[in-house]
């Protein structure tokens, strides 16, 4: 989320990447560059902090300098249930370190959303696509409701190693591995202000609500959380062994 994520994603990912030695370190970077969308410049500076993949949402279209970018940087995923046509691809499958081949899937809901394609079509459909290539197979579900995140998750139980839900910036404590294998969250949380509305300053969205007039939102400043998850996956069956929310301050 803005200046203050990009912060503690360079002061903490490194100790966490030593931490859990993870194969792939993915994030979404939707709200990277000022908190609307990224620009080339803050989508280098989360890869030369350990991330490999950045998926996005709803704000990828924000800057539009940035659609160069987005139809030639092969680890900058946007929605696949976006129409055909628009630029970007949704998914990848990436050589992860060790050599072990991992499936990413970036996939954006439809309630109180757009009016995108059907996520769980574009989903079966990708999956099948990815699994002859590899068993490991990760999706990020960025949505607003928390049924819908939980829907796909059930949908897609036991075909991929995990979901993981992205958008509303509020972690949630539902973590667990569903019976057929798939490691699921409702949401990662964000990585941005905690003294915020969701990561915002909190007097113009405050004024938002009570005067119900169009108000210019900035990025928060203080301290700030990291949020994500570690999930521990079986190579050769694709199956989910454990997943642990992860939520660290920082208030450099």
């Amino acid at each position: 989320m803005g200046r203050p994520g990009r912060r503690a994603v360079r002061a903490l990912a490194p100790r966490l990447i030593e931490k859990y030695s993870p194969q792939i370190v993915i994030a979404n970077g939707e709200n990277l560059a000022g908190g609307f969308g990224l620009t080339r410049e803050t989508a280098d500076e989360l890869f030369s902090c350990g991330v490999d993949i950045i998926t996005t949402g709803n704000h990828v279209w924000n800057k539009k300098e940035f659609m160069p970018v987005l139809s030639s940087e092969e680890r900058i995923l946007r929605p696949a249930n976006y129409p055909p046509g628009v630029p970007g691809n949704g998914f990848i499958i990436w050589t992860a370190k060790g050599g072990s081949r991992v499936g990413v899937i970036s996939l954006a809901g439809r309630v109180f959303m757009g009016n995108l394609d059907c996520p769980f079509r574009a989903a079966e459909q990708l999956v099948s696509e990815i699994a002859p290539c590899t068993r490991v197979i990760v999706v990020d579900f960025h949505a607003e409701a928390t049924s819908e995140k939980s829907a796909l998750a059930w949908f897609l139980d036991g075909k991929v190693s995990c979901v993981a839900g992205t958008h509303t910036h509020v972690q949630t404590s539902d973590e667990r591995i569903l019976p057929g294998g798939t490691a699921y969250i409702t949401d990662l949380g964000m990585t941005g202000p905690i003294d915020s509305v969701i990561g915002m300053k909190k007097e113009p969205v405050i004024e938002k609500f009570l005067t119900q007039r169009p108000i210019r939102f900035e990025v928060a400043t203080g301290r700030v959380v990291l949020s994500g998850a570690f999930v521990d996956v079986d190579d050769e069956t694709g199956k989910a062994i454990s997943i642990e929310r992860i939520y660290e301050e920082f208030s450099g």
